[in-house]
């Protein structure tokens, strides 16, 4: 009995002896420091590419040919309907980043993520796969608006002028800042004595499954009748539009930002 009861007694006193001798990794501030830096080389990189991709893939399937074409890139729709998409991403992301870190980051994090995935998307599948030129399939640019949502935040603390006023900029002003990537490819040509783009010239030369001769439809409707102001107007009714889907998103940002429905599940 007593050699029996001593060998558990041992083998717990050797486990202690042992386990007292293990010291941790992390054990004083310098080495908790290296540790934080080596975590956020790490996860930011993973963080930007995971918002590039899932941003880049809903662009795809709500934008799509809106952004992939240069001659796509009309006066009245365009400006229309990206904004009214984009908005989502700073929407969702900035109501999680401002309600649980105070951080005003949602609208620069998701466009400037888009733009990256989205450069990488047209470079890679767009021209060297497919063959286009990059200047007709580049992406726009939002990370000017998305600044803005962002600053608009951060001054006023306030969802509902955030909303007011950053999301009614958010879908203002995208054409006025794209326009000096634009530009180049709006330039009127004569092509056998038709007054063309050098957009719709690149488009009759790289034939795609779709082509937007509606673009030439609707040139001629009746919103012409307000003094030949097309631009303008869409970025009003865009900017309006915007306000309602940045107040949509964030609440359901904010709700899905709460943990009382995920410790329902658990």
């Amino acid at each position: 009995m007593g050699t029996d009861s001593s060998v558990p007694q041992n083998s717990l006193g050797s486990k202690e002896s042992a386990s007292s001798t293990v010291r941790s990794a992390v054990s004083t501030p310098e080495e908790q420091l290296i540790a934080f830096r080596n975590i956020d080389l790490v996860s930011v990189p993973i963080i930007v590419l995971l918002f590039g991709g899932i941003t880049v893939f809903l662009s795809a399937v709500t934008v799509g040919d809106w952004d992939y074409w240069m001659d796509w890139r009309d006066r009245r729709w365009w400006p229309l309907v990206v904004p009214f998409v984009y908005i989502i991403f700073p929407a969702v992301v900035g109501s999680f980043t401002w309600n649980k870190l105070r951080l005003p980051l949602g609208g620069t994090a998701t466009m400037l993520s888009f733009v990256l995935g989205a450069w990488l998307s047209r470079y890679f599948n767009f021209h060297q796969f497919a063959g286009f030129p990059l200047g007709f399939v580049s992406p726009s640019s939002h990370i000017a608006v998305g600044i803005v949502i962002d600053a608009t935040l951060l001054l006023s603390r306030s969802y509902a002028i955030t909303g007011f006023i950053g999301a009614f900029i958010f879908g203002a002003i995208p054409y006025a800042v794209n326009w000096p990537l634009f530009a180049q490819w709006h330039v009127p040509i004569d092509y056998y004595h038709t007054p063309v783009t050098v957009a719709d010239l690149m488009g009759y030369e790289y034939i795609r499954t779709a082509i937007p001769e509606y673009v030439r439809i609707i040139e001629e409707s009746t919103l012409r009748t307000f003094g030949e102001a097309v631009t303008p107007l869409t970025a009003v009714f865009a900017g309006f539009v915007c306000i309602l889907n940045y107040y949509l998103w964030v609440a359901i940002g904010s709700y899905l930002s709460e943990s009382r429905w995920i410790k329902k599940l658990i």
